[in-house]
């Protein structure tokens, strides 16, 4: 029996035509059996599919084909395609939607502007040079942070990526803007992206955690600045780089410890929500 696997990978290029690279990738992933969600752009690509591990390897290969697409960062985790309810191929105006295409400029070398790329090993390395100083910046949504997150980070209070944009415009942040500040998300482009954000706003030192949490999961796992489990965009909904993992999600209904987050509207209208299995079981 083959091995599920999923990929995660997203590429900053100029892209003359989104839509062409929307059929093609769509009819990859369509002749290998493959599921999940790509996002194309005039930016670029952002991708997430799982399936049988030889066909990941075939779509890999032969999305790598492209030129542009020839140094993709891709990142390997367990699953499958069914993982994910069916394949969505969009056109959408950014790869991430933070709702300021117009704020990222993009050329064959990336995205320009963005904060210095940091290691996982060139984190730690930053926090024994400047210690407390260090800020981590949590670009995800606030509900992802809830099961897991940089040990002392700074989780702003959004719902959606798009609400990034007004909360820096607002100056809620402006605090740390002389701070040495990582931005860090899922795989890396969230926080690229709010790391161009951040620094056209002044911020004078911003760094990125170069391949996101995923990176910095494979590299140290439990035994590093990491706290609790990740957040995934499918049915798993969340996974644990070891078996010492941290619980330090509380239920939003008994308070009891938790790292389940769920597809859920609540009495509040919360599409997601962290529940413990008894009152998820009673909702």
């Amino acid at each position: 029996m083959a091995t599920p696997k999923i990929v995660l990978f997203y590429v900053f290029t100029p892209l003359p035509d989104p839509d062409a690279i929307r059929l093609w990738q769509s009819a990859v992933c369509e002749s290998l059996g493959l599921r999940g969600r790509i996002i194309v752009s005039s930016h670029g690509i952002n991708a997430t599919v799982g399936g049988d591990l030889p066909d990941v390897k075939r779509y890999v290969r032969a999305t790598r084909g492209y030129p542009a697409f020839r140094n993709a960062d891709v990142k390997w985790s367990e699953g499958a395609g069914d993982d994910f309810p069916r394949l969505s191929v969009k056109v959408r105006p950014e790869i991430v939607s933070f709702g300021a295409p117009d704020s990222l400029v993009v050329t064959a070398d990336g995205l320009v502007g963005g904060g210095a790329r940091l290691s996982p090993e060139g984190v730690h390395r930053l926090v024994e040079e400047c210690g407390d100083e260090v800020v981590f910046l949590d670009g995800r949504n606030a509900i992802e942070a809830e099961i897991g997150r940089f040990a002392g980070a700074v989780i702003p209070p959004v719902s959606t990526t798009r609400d990034f944009v007004p909360l820096i415009e607002s100056g809620a942040l402006d605090h740390l803007k002389e701070r040495p500040v990582v931005t860090y998300c899922t795989g890396g482009v969230r926080c690229e992206v709010l790391s161009v954000l951040l620094r056209n706003r002044g911020f004078s030192e911003v760094y990125q955690l170069d391949g996101g949490i995923v990176r910095y999961g494979e590299r140290f796992g439990d035994d590093g600045l990491w706290e609790g489990s990740l957040y995934v965009f499918d049915k798993r909904m969340s996974v644990d780089f070891s078996d010492r993992a941290r619980v330090i999600g509380r239920c939003r209904e008994c308070d009891a410890p938790t790292n389940r987050v769920v597809n859920h509207p609540d009495r509040l209208g919360r599409e997601l929500a962290v529940l413990c299995t008894d009152c998820r079981e009673e909702s």
